[in-house]
C-alpha cells in the first residue's frame, strides 16, 4: 500500500524536474539569441534542411487532407443541397486548424526527432565539450540556430500544405462534384477572414518553437552513451513519457 504513494510521488516529482529543465533551457536558448554572434550561416543551414527536406511529406499531407475534406464535406452538405460550398469548408477548417496542425506533426516526426539524435550524438562523442573548450556556446551554435530555423520555416510549410489542400479539394470538387472553378476559387477565398490568417501564421510558428526545444532539450539531456542517442531520439517524439 506503501509502495503505490511513493511511485507516484517520485513520477511527479520527475515530471516536475523535466518541466523545470525545460523551461531553463527555453529561457538560457532565447537570451542567447539577444547576443553576438548569431551563426547566421548555420541557421540558413537548418532553414534548408528543415525546410527542402520536408517539403514532399507536406505536400503529401495537404493533397490527401484536401481531397478527403472535399469527399467527406460534400457527403454532408449534400442532403441540404449546399453542396457547391464545400469549397467554404475546406478553405476555412484547413487554415484554422488542420493545416497548422498536420504540417506541425508530420515535421515533428522528421524534424524533431533530427535534432534530438544529432545533439544527442555530439554529447556522446563530446563533441559538446569541445565547443565549450574553443569557447563556443553549444546553446547559441546548435539550439539558438535550430530555433530560429524552425519558427521561421514551419510557417512557410504551413503555408505550402493550405495552399496544396485546396488544390486537392479543387480537384475532387472540379472533377467528381462537377463545380466549377470560378465558384471553387471565389467562395474559398470569400470564405478566410483576417484573423483566421493571422492564427493560421502564429500556431505554426508556435508550434516550430516547441519543436525545436523538445527536440533541443532532449538531444542535451541524453546520458548513457550511445544507448541514450535512442532513448533521447524517442523523448523527442513521447514528451509525456517523462525523464528516464
Amino acid at each position: 500500500m506503501t509502495a503505490q504513494p511513493t511511485s507516484l510521488t517520485d513520477r511527479m516529482i520527475g515530471y516536475a524536474a523535466v518541466v523545470q529543465d525545460f523551461t531553463f533551457l527555453c529561457g538560457k536558448t532565447l537570451a542567447a539569441l539577444a547576443r553576438p554572434p548569431w551563426y547566421i550561416r548555420e541557421t540558413i543551414l537548418q532553414m534548408d534542411r528543415i525546410g527542402v527536406g520536408s517539403i514532399f511529406i507536406v505536400v503529401l499531407t495537404g493533397l490527401f487532407t484536401g481531397m478527403v475534406l472535399a469527399l467527406q464535406g460534400a457527403v454532408q452538405l449534400e442532403p441540404y443541397g449546399a453542396t457547391m460550398y464545400v469549397s467554404r469548408l475546406i478553405s476555412t477548417s484547413v487554415v484554422r486548424e488542420l493545416g497548422p496542425v498536420l504540417a506541425a506533426l508530420m515535421i515533428a516526426g522528421r524534424v524533431g526527432t533530427g535534432i534530438a539524435s544529432e545533439i544527442a550524438s555530439m554529447k556522446v562523442t563530446e563533441q559538446l565539450d569541445a565547443l565549450r573548450a574553443e569557447g563556443t556556446d553549444p546553446l547559441q551554435k546548435l539550439a539558438a540556430t535550430r530555433l530560429v530555423a524552425c519558427v521561421l520555416v514551419i510557417p512557410l510549410l504551413t503555408i505550402i500544405t493550405n495552399s496544396v489542400a485546396i488544390l486537392g479539394g479543387w480537384l475532387i470538387a472540379r472533377l467528381y462534384l462537377g463545380i466549377d472553378s470560378f465558384f471553387y476559387w471565389t467562395w474559398a477565398f470569400e470564405a478566410l477572414r483576417q484573423r483566421d490568417l493571422v492564427l493560421g501564421l502564429v500556431k505554426p510558428a508556435v508550434f516550430g518553437f516547441l519543436i525545436a526545444m523538445v527536440g533541443c532539450y532532449s538531444g542535451f539531456s541524453s546520458r548513457g552513451g550511445t544507448v541514450g542517442v535512442g532513448v533521447s531520439t524517442t523523448q523527442a517524439m513521447r514528451w509525456s513519457r517523462g525523464p528516464s
